[in-house]
């Protein structure tokens, strides 16, 4: 799936006055390698990662001037998406939305090596649901209920590897549950076999979630931060459900073609920072369940390094499988 940003020109009022955007007029020239910003998403349409970049998107364009075009290319848990960008050249100019954590069977482009670091842009949970037509009372329910019936119980994440999947074998692992792990392309498609009642359970970001809780088709059982998500004040956490110290989160942050000039890529950054303080980035966030995050190229890589370490622990424990 494609999508076009274009800088916005509006023609208002009797005398035809010409508005251009504000920020596009304040903001210097972008020197991008190419005609257009290329984004790329590598999940299906519908989930958080989509949501967050194509909100981002129109803001850019309209902040740099440039057309900013939003492809989907999912597959493999995001590593085709990522081996599509690694490969790339600086001139093709894209970038890529990376989240995280994320963690493969075998070694993938990775920022700071293959792929250029460029912001973090926001974190937050994600939530468990049910379907609400089947839900039992509470999360605890559901894991006495797995402990009972090992392997009878399933969840659905956005696909191997994923901040999703990592927080499900964390709760196995706490729990003490053997509830299998159904690997989607992305949120979108797990959002609606979970609904339908295809599966039982599923871990994902609150973007794709929250419109189907508010309608009652989906049961929330608990949020996987040490903190209640202010989108869904009764729903407790994981840690408050009877699992003190567990703590899950997701984050996405934004990462470029190798090669390009880091000068370019620091007044990207720079460009990006308004980008997510900005009205509608808030809103979109706010709607995620998540906050806007910002900080400078090298942060990136310093929380990136920090995250993969927590999370390498539980891999190593071989709570993880990725083969599936």
């Amino acid at each position: 799936m494609k999508t076009v940003v274009r800088r916005s020109i509006a023609w208002l009022g009797l005398g035809c006055a010409l508005a251009l955007p504000v920020a596009s007029q304040a903001e210097p020239p972008l020197a991008w390698p190419g005609k257009q910003i290329n984004w790329i998403v590598g999940f299906v349409p519908g989930g958080s990662a989509d949501v967050l970049t194509r909100v981002a998107a129109q803001d850019l364009a309209q902040r740099t001037g440039l057309n900013v075009v939003v492809e989907n290319k999912p597959g493999a848990s995001g590593a085709i998406a990522l081996q599509m960008v690694a490969r790339s050249k600086a001139s093709d100019g894209y970038l890529i939305t990376v989240p995280g954590p994320l963690i493969y069977p075998t070694p993938q482009p990775a920022i700071g090596k293959e792929l250029a670091p460029v912001m973090l842009m926001a974190q937050g949970p994600m939530v468990i649901v049910g379907p609400a037509k089947q839900a039992l009372p509470k999360l605890a329910d559901v894991l006495a209920d797995a402990r009972k019936h090992p392997d009878t119980w399933s969840y659905g994440s956005s696909g191997n590897g994923t901040s999703q999947h990592l927080a499900g074998e964390l709760l196995n692992q706490v729990a003490g549950t053997r509830i299998v792990h159904v690997p989607y392309k992305g949120g979108g498609q797990a959002v609606s076999d979970v609904a339908g009642g295809q599966i039982p359970l599923a871990i994902l970001g609150s973007s794709p979630v929250l419109p189907q809780i508010k309608a009652g088709t989906l049961k929330a059982y608990a949020v996987t931060t040490k903190q209640r998500l202010d989108a869904l004040p009764d729903v407790p956490t994981v840690a408050e459900s009877g699992f003190p110290g567990y703590d899950a989160s997701q984050w996405f942050s934004v990462a470029a073609s190798p090669g390009i000039d880091a000068a370019v890529l620091e007044q990207l950054n720079a460009a990006l920072q308004k980008t997510v303080q900005s009205p509608a980035f808030q809103a979109a966030v706010d709607n995620a369940g998540m906050v806007a995050a910002g900080g400078s190229r090298s942060d990136l890589q310093h929380f990136i390094a920090d995250d993969t370490a927590k999370w390498q622990k539980l891999l190593d424990s071989g709570a993880i499988k990725l083969a599936n």
